[in-house]
C-alpha cells in the first residue's frame, strides 16, 4: 500500500533502478553460463504417415464457395474405390473428429457413430464426405444457427443450400473414384442440413436422407414446443454458439438440474447469469417468444412445402425423439399434401421405436421397453442399404422399399404402408375416435350427458415454486454419455407423477379387444384457471396390467405413447400473447406427436394432466407478462387450475383409431 502513496516521479526512478539491476544480473549470468553441444531433435520437421495397411485413403481439403469462403472437408475413400457414390454430411459437430473415430487402418473402425450408420456406408463402397458448415471448426466464414435461406432472415447470397450445391459440384469433379451420383444424409442438426439441398438441389444429388431433422424450432423442435421454452438446451447454445470450436464450456453448478433452474428463477435471468447476451443466437430466442415470422418464415416444412420435390427422399423419424420429435412428421404432412401425385413419388418416410437418432445404433429396446429384435440394424440393412444403393450405384438394384415402413408398439412388428397415417396396408384411413374424461377419473369413449352424476371438473393447485419434474429427480443435464439417462426419457414409467396431487389422471377399465392407433392424436381440452397464464401438460399413457409374465418388471407400468405441453397465453394465437381469462372455462386445442401403436388386452389407456414439466420447460408465472423470459420473482404465483368433462364443457382426445387385423 505504501508504493501507492509515494510520488509518481519516485516510484519511476526506483522501477528503472531495479530493472538496470536485474539487467546487469541477465547479463552476467549469460556471459558466465557454460555452452552445451545442441542435441538434435528426435521430431522430424514434418512426419509422413505410412498408408500400409490401409483400406481407405484419407483426404482433407479446403472446398471454395461461391463466395470465396472455404470449407473444411474430409474425404475417405475405400482403397479401389471406382465409379462409387458418394454420401456426404455436412455438420456443426467437427468433420475431424466424426471421420477420426480411433486410429486404424480400416474405413469402418475410424468411422463415429454420429450420423455413421457404419455398415451401410462400408458395405456399399461409398466415397464417405464429411463437412464443416460455415463458421465451425476448420471452416472459414461466420457460423449461424440453422442458418435461414436467403431472404428476408439473411439477405447474403449463401446459406446452407448453396454451400451443399457449391460441395456437391466440388467433388463431383475432384473425386476421380466417384460416379458422379451424391447422397446427402445426417441426423438432427445434420438432419437440418440434408434437408437445405432439396432447395433448388444440384443435378448430381441423387437421394436425401434427413434422419430426426431440425425443422421448426418453436413448434415443437429443439427450442420451443407449442410455445414452452425449452430451457435445458441453455447448455447447447451456449456451447454451440460462444466459440467456433465449443471450446467455451457450460460450467455445472449442482447435480440436479432442476436446483440450477430453479435457483435461477427464469431462462432469461440464468443466460444473463452465464453472459449470454453476448451470443447472437440466444438474443433472437428472447426477443422472439412468440411464434412470429422470425420463427414461421425458416420453418423448412413449409419452405418444402412451396418446393417441387424432385430429388427421392426418405424422411426417419422416432417415435420417441426427445429432442426433434416434430420436424420429421411435419415435413411429410407439408410436402405430401402439396405436391403433384408424379412428385409424391420421390418422398418416403420410416418410424421407428427409437430415441433421437437411435437408429444407426443398437436397437432391440428402449429403456424397460423390449422390441423383440434389433429394430435399427432392420433399418440399416433392410431400408437404408437398398434404398441408397438404388439411387447411388451403378447398376443399381430395383427399388424394393416400401413408401412407408413404420414399426407398431406394442404389438413389436414393422409395416409396410402406401401412405402415412395409414393403419394397414391397403390403405385404410384412421378415424378419429373421442376418448373423453369423465368424473372419478374415468375414461370412457362416451360423451357425458347433461344427466351425469359427479363433479364437473377435476381440481388442483399449480405451484410455480414446487413444479412438476418432467422426470424423477435428479435431473440429469441433456447429454449422451454412458452415465446420462437423457435418451430414454420419453419412456419412463409415470405412476409416479399419477401420485402427486397437481397432476390429474383419467383411466379405462381393462381393454376387451387390442386398440390401435396411427397418427396424431388431438387434444381437446376445456380448462380454466385462477391465474391469467398457464401451461398445460397432456400425455396419453399405456398401463401394463399389474403383472406380465415373463417380465415382471414391466408389471403396472404406465408407459407414455404421446405427450406434449402447451403455453396458454398462445391459445388465442400462436403470434401473439394474450392473457387468459381467469377462472373461465376455455377451449384448448393442440396435436400430440405422432403414434403408431396397440394397446393390448387387459392394458388400460390413462391420460394425465398438469400444469409444468420442469426444468425441461420453463416455469408459467401463472401471471400474464409481456415476455416470460423476463419474469420477475413476484410473478410467479400459485393457481387453481381446473380440468372440465362436463357435458357443457368436455374434454377428449381425438384417437387415430384403425381397424384391428383381420
Amino acid at each position: 500500500m505504501f508504493l501507492y502513496a509515494m510520488p509518481l516521479r519516485v516510484t519511476r526512478l526506483a522501477a528503472t533502478l531495479c530493472l538496470l539491476s536485474l539487467a546487469g544480473v541477465s547479463t552476467a549470468r549469460a556471459q558466465s553460463a557454460p555452452q552445451y553441444p545442441d542435441y538434435p531433435s528426435e521430431t522430424p520437421t514434418r512426419f509422413q504417415p505410412s498408408d500400409h495397411g490401409m483400406d481407405y485413403q484419407r483426404r482433407a481439403v479446403m472446398i471454395p464457395m461461391r463466395d470465396g469462403v472455404k470449407l473444411h472437408t474430409v474425404i475417405l475413400v475405400p482403397i479401389g474405390a471406382k465409379h462409387a457414390g458418394i454420401l456426404l454430411t455436412r455438420t456443426p459437430y467437427n468433420a475431424d473428429v466424426l471421420s477420426a473415430n480411433s486410429p486404424s487402418t480400416h474405413l469402418g473402425s475410424t468411422l463415429w457413430g454420429y450420423d455413421n450408420a457404419v455398415e451401410t456406408i462400408v458395405d456399399g463402397g461409398y466415397i464417405r464426405v464429411i463437412q464443416d458448415i460455415r463458421g465451425k471448426y476448420g471452416s472459414e466464414g461466420d457460423y449461424v444457427m440453422n442458418r435461414p435461406l436467403h431472404g428476408p432472415l439473411n439477405p447474403t447470397p449463401v446459406d446452407e443450400s448453396t454451400d451443399t450445391y457449391d460441395t456437391i459440384d466440388w467433388l463431383v469433379h475432384n473425386t476421380p473414384e466417384s460416379n458422379g451420383k451424391v447422397g446427402v444424409l445426417g441426423i438432427s442438426y445434420d438432419g437440418f442440413l440434408s434437408l437445405m439441398p432439396l432447395v433448388h438441389p444440384h443435378p448430381a444429388l441423387k437421394v436425401v436422407v434427413p434422419m430426426n431433422p431440425m425443422v421448426d424450432g418453436w413448434r415443437g423442435d429443439d427450442w420451443f414446443h407449442n410455445g414452452a421454452f425449452r430451457q435445458q438446451n441453455l447448455p447447447y447454445i451456449y456451447e454451440q454458439t460462444a466459440t467456433r470450436d465449443n471450446s467455451a464450456k457450460w460450467l455445472t453448478s449442482t447435480f440436479d438440474d432442476y436446483d440450477m433452474y430453479m435457483r435461477a428463477g427464469t431462462a432469461g435471468e440464468l443466460g444473463k447469469q452465464r453472459a449470454m447476451d453476448q451470443i447472437g443466437f440466444w438474443r433472437k430466442i428472447v426477443a422472439h417468444p412468440a411464434y412470429d415470422s422470425f420463427w414461421s418464415d425458416q420453418a423448412v416444412d413449409r419452405i418444402l412445402a412451396a418446393q417441387p420435390l424432385t430429388v427421392p427422399t426418405m424422411l426417419v423419424a422416432s417415435l420417441w425423439d426427445q429432442e426433434d420429435i416434430y420436424g420429421a412428421i411435419a415435413v411429410w404432412k407439408a410436402v405430401n399434401a402439396a405436391q403433384t401425385a408424379t412428385a409424391k413419388q420421390n418422398l418416403f418416410l420410416v418410424l421407428g421405436p427409437w430415441h433421437h437418432g437411435q437408429e444407426i445404433d443398437p436397437a432391440s429396446s428402449l429403456g424397460a421397453i423390449p422390441f423383440n429384435s434389433d429394430t435399427g440394424l432392420y433399418f440399416r440393412t433392410r431400408i437404408l442399404a437398398p434404398f441408397l444403393a438404388h439411387y447411388l450405384q451403378d447398376n443399381p438394384p430395383a427399388q424394393t422399399v416400401a413408401r412407408v415402413n413404420a414399426f407398431e408398439t406394442g404389438a413389436n412388428r414393422w409395416q409396410q404402408l402406401a401412405d402415412w397415417p395409414s393403419g394397414c396396408a391397403n390403405g385404410c384411413a384412421p378415424k378419429a375416435t373421442p376418448l373423453y374424461l369423465a368424473a372419478e377419473g374415468k375414461l370412457s369413449f362416451a360423451q357425458p350427458v347433461a344427466s351425469s352424476q359427479g363433479a364437473a371438473f377435476d381440481e388442483y393447485v399449480s405451484d410455480p415454486a414446487k413444479p412438476v419434474p418432467f422426470r424423477l429427480r435428479p435431473s440429469q443435464p441433456v447429454g449422451y454419455t454412458p452415465n446420462l439417462s437423457w435418451v430414454r426419457w420419453l419412456v419412463d414409467d409415470q405412476r409416479e407423477f399419477s401420485g402427486r396431487t397437481d397432476v390429474v389422471s383419467y383411466t379405462s377399465d381393462p381393454l376387451n379387444a387390442p386398440l390401435r392407433i396411427s397418427g396424431e392424436p388431438i387434444v381437446h381440452l376445456v380448462a380454466s384457471t385462477s391465474g391469467t397464464d398457464s401451461d398445460w401438460v397432456v400425455k396419453l399413457i399405456d398401463v401394463y396390467p399389474d403383472q406380465v409374465a415373463g417380465d415382471p418388471d414391466l408389471g403396472g407400468y404406465q408407459l407414455p405413447v404421446a405427450m406434449d405441453i402447451f403455453r396458454g397465453r398462445y391459445r388465442e394465437s400462436l403470434t401473439e400473447a394474450r392473457p387468459l381469462a381467469a377462472n373461465t372455462p376455455l377451449a384448448y386445442k393442440f396435436a400430440l406427436p405422432t403414434a403408431n401403436h396397440l394397446f393390448l388386452p387387459g392394458h388400460r389407456i390413462m391420460v394425465q394432466v398438469q400444469s409444468a414439466w420442469f426444468p425441461l420447460y420453463d416455469r408459467n408465472p401463472q401471471t400474464f407478462v409481456p415476455n416470460i423470459f423476463f419474469a420477475k420473482p413476484a410473478d410467479f404465483q400459485k393457481a387453481t387450475q381446473r380440468i372440465w368433462h362436463s357435458a357443457d364443457h368436455s374434454t377428449f382426445l381425438d384417437l387415430p383409431v384403425v381397424p384391428p387385423d383381420k
